[in-house]
């Protein structure tokens, strides 16, 4: 994963600079990407399948639950309430009983998830940087079988 030889020869060194990789193999500890590593742990929980799209649905303004479901038609309810969940115990999103008739909850950004906003960003311009070498390998690796 930090080993940058494994970057596709057909990607320049300006495209991976526009992604901004870091190309330091000893960037960060190896041992924080252990499976029972807190690090590891949060990062699979900011990373799971529903929460950046949470995330980016609140970046844009405050929503309330049934919001968030027509802004993600595919999301369960179910889903959406542990993912909901899962980023206010992390920190990432706040939860705001709202004063009306009836009380109404509220979701927004916290700060510490407002921080993810550019790193998101890293990671979606590196995806689109090195997709179509993925889909050739992809493709190369169906072909084989």
């Amino acid at each position: 994963m930090n080993d940058t030889t494994s970057v596709p020869a057909q990607l320049d060194s300006a495209q991976l600079d526009s992604a901004q990789v870091d190309p330091d193999p000893k960037a960060y500890d190896p041992a924080l990407l252990d499976v029972d590593a807190p690090h590891r742990e949060l990062l699979d929980q900011v990373l799971d399948k529903w929460s950046l799209q949470v995330l980016d649905e609140l970046c844009g303004k405050p929503m309330r639950f049934n919001d968030l479901r027509r802004a993600i038609p595919a999301v369960g309810q179910k889903s959406l309430t542990t993912t909901l969940r899962r980023l206010e115990r992390n920190g990432m999103v706040e939860r705001l009983i709202v004063n009306t008739r009836p009380l109404a909850v509220e979701y927004r950004v916290a700060p510490i998830g407002d921080t993810l906003n550019e790193l998101v960003d890293t990671l979606l311009r590196w995806t689109t940087v090195v997709m179509p070498e993925v889909e050739r390998a992809r493709a190369k690796f169906d072909d084989e079988d």
